[in-house]
């Protein structure tokens, strides 16, 4: 449905995008995963005719897009990370102002916009201000801005920052909805279990070029079967201890205890289990766990996900 090719992008002397080679099709999602700074809001910008390359192409129906904005924002629906509403106006009337944009008017937008509006769960407060929202909410109508004029293509932007796990969960409703409809779906974001839980394919960026592009079991396939270990322990283990002790990769806290990320499990786990003896911790259990998107990263690219957030 959607194809891009070798699209780059430099600012200055500072190359933002390179290369990149994104497609995604009818009723998929893809996730296009990287922190910030990786080059995913200028890629979807440029997919949205919002910013021109340097160089590629982007394709939709085997149309070329790049260079008529019109054509683009007529097939293409952009949530974007910044939210894009009129405080004073009702949720109503923002989606009836961006349709108007599309040209959409009369009959048809406005059940359009009682459509859309149903669809995010705000049918009950279409005559409310933005003003008046919480986060969560005004993520949801931003969204609803994005499909007032039904694109086939739905772009959203880290749609999830700063929203409450109610919202987040209708949000996620939401997008499975859409992709049931046969939307397809492109989805930037910087947190692994929504990317986990939500996409068909990941795309790792990392200093703006892709460099993974598969399904999640396609992408654990960089790594053993078992990479991790999760230790019960009552006493509040430093962190900073765990991750400097050869081995270890990463070291993050959970329910009851830590999660280690180790480069040879069968050699690192005896010397782990050694430092919390000799340091006087009690383990009350451990287990080997499979490895996640999180360690995916590091494996890729040799830093966390969020090192640079």
């Amino acid at each position: 449905m959607l194809e891009a090719k070798g699209l780059r992008k430099t600012y200055g002397d500072r190359l933002v995008v390179d290369a990149a080679d994104l497609g995604v099709g009818r009723g998929e999602m893809i996730g296009l995963l990287g922190p910030n700074g990786a080059g995913k809001t200028t890629t979807v910008s440029m997919i949205c005719g919002l910013v021109r390359p340097d160089a590629g192409e982007v394709r939709i129906q085997g149309e070329v897009m790049v260079g008529d904005r019109a054509a683009a924002k007529s097939r293409i629906g952009l949530a974007p990370q910044d939210l894009a509403l009129y405080d004073d106006l009702s949720a109503r009337a923002n989606l009836e102002l961006f349709g108007a944009l599309y040209g959409m008017q009369g009959t048809k937008l406005k059940e359009r916009c009682a459509a859309v509006l149903e669809l995010v769960g705000l049918a009950d407060r279409a005559g409310d201000k933005p003003a008046s929202f919480s986060g969560g909410i005004k993520r949801r109508l931003n969204i609803a801005c994005a499909l007032v004029h039904d694109p086939e293509l739905l772009i959203l932007d880290e749609p999830t920052v700063g929203v409450d796990p109610q919202s987040r969960n209708a949000i996620f409703e939401n997008l499975e909805t859409l992709k049931a409809q046969g939307k397809a779906l492109i989805y930037t974001t910087h947190y692994m279990e929504e990317a986990e839980r939500l996409c068909d394919r990941i795309l790792v960026m990392d200093h703006g070029r892709i460099i993974a592009n598969d399904n999640l079991a396609g992408l654990l396939r960089h790594l053993p079967a078992s990479k991790a270990l999760e230790i019960e322990v009552d006493e509040n283990v430093s962190l900073e201890a765990l991750g400097a002790l050869p081995g270890v990769a990463l070291a993050q806290r959970c329910d009851g205890g830590v999660r280690l990320a180790v480069s040879d499990l069968a050699a690192d786990a005896p010397r782990i289990l050694a430092w919390f003896s000799e340091n006087g911790y009690r383990i009350g259990g451990i287990r080997s766990l499979r490895p996640t998107l999180e360690d995916v990263f590091l494996a890729l690219t040799g830093h966390q996900l969020r090192d640079k957030t």
